[in-house]
């Protein structure tokens, strides 16, 4: 795959988009009591639409519970999430969420443009609809010549690339990502990378809420990075990435980006001994 030509989402700058998901004073505590846990305190923070944004922190700081609430999966205890104008559950309900896991969640005994296609046929979308829809996600990340694949014949980096285009196939206006690379070797991790914003760019409009603990991830895929303190999560800053897209592996090595990825370090470790 290449990098897409245009970047059809670097439409100004983030700052200045509608809010598409609004994060208002959030906490989430589990258990009662002495036994209770509180994973999240009075987290804020905005995802301008159409943008990338990344949400980093330490093992155990809450990020994936955060991506629950966003996702209308679990209630948050106190605090509000408002997402395109209604609540978290009815944009579940509305299926305005794709969703992409560590760990690819595919079924063994469908084939690759089985699975990719799974959402349209739950959603009941007329089969010729349907079969251009998945033929263009598989061509989109490259998958084409898999087509009749089944999950455990692909390496992890293809797997994830079909959970990638299954999420995406119904044209959903969010995209939420539950550190979807953690589990793969460090160049594969890369390729993804680089692969994922060219996916990305190809789907004007979608907005990415992205988890990971990786501080080099976040700064080449972001637009904003809401940076987290260890548990309880709170946000210690939302830095706003302005280096220019699209970007590739050479971004790695600018100035710019080193920079970025400078002060996240050394806002997350002045955090440890406090």
């Amino acid at each position: 795959m290449t990098e897409a030509a245009t970047a059809p989402h670097d439409h100004g700058p983030v700052q200045a988009r509608p809010t598409a998901v609004a994060v208002r004073g959030v906490s989430k505590t589990f258990g009662n009591g002495a036994s209770a846990v509180t994973a999240l305190d009075d987290v804020s923070f905005d995802v301008p639409q159409g943008s990338f944004l990344s949400v980093l922190g330490p093992s155990g700081c809450g990020k994936s519970t955060l991506m629950r609430l966003v996702a209308g999966l679990q209630p948050a205890s106190t605090g509000t999430i408002e997402v395109a104008g209604g609540t978290p559950d009815e944009m579940r309900r509305a299926r305005e969420f794709g969703i992409v896991f560590q760990q690819p969640v595919l079924f063994d005994w469908r084939t690759v443009e089985q699975n990719v296609g799974l959402p349209l046929q739950i959603m009941g979308r007329p089969k010729g609809e349907a079969r251009e829809r998945v033929e263009h996600m598989l061509e989109l990340v490259g998958l084409s010549d898999f087509r009749k694949h089944r999950p455990w014949q692909l390496s992890g980096g293809m797997q994830q690339r079909v959970s990638i285009a299954r999420a995406l196939t119904f044209a959903p206006p969010f995209l939420l990502m539950d550190e979807p690379f953690g589990a793969l070797d460090m160049m594969t991790r890369e390729r993804m990378q680089t692969e994922l914003l060219s996916i990305w760019a190809s789907n004007p409009g979608t907005t990415v809420i992205f988890i990971t603990h990786s501080i080099s991830e976040a700064v080449l895929l972001s637009d904003r990075i809401v940076v987290m303190s260890a548990r309880p999560g709170r946000v210690l800053k939302v830095i706003d990435v302005d280096l220019p897209r699209p970007r590739t592996d050479e971004t790695r090595d600018s100035k710019e980006f080193v920079d970025v990825e400078a002060e996240i370090r050394q806002l997350i470790f002045s955090q440890e001994g406090r």
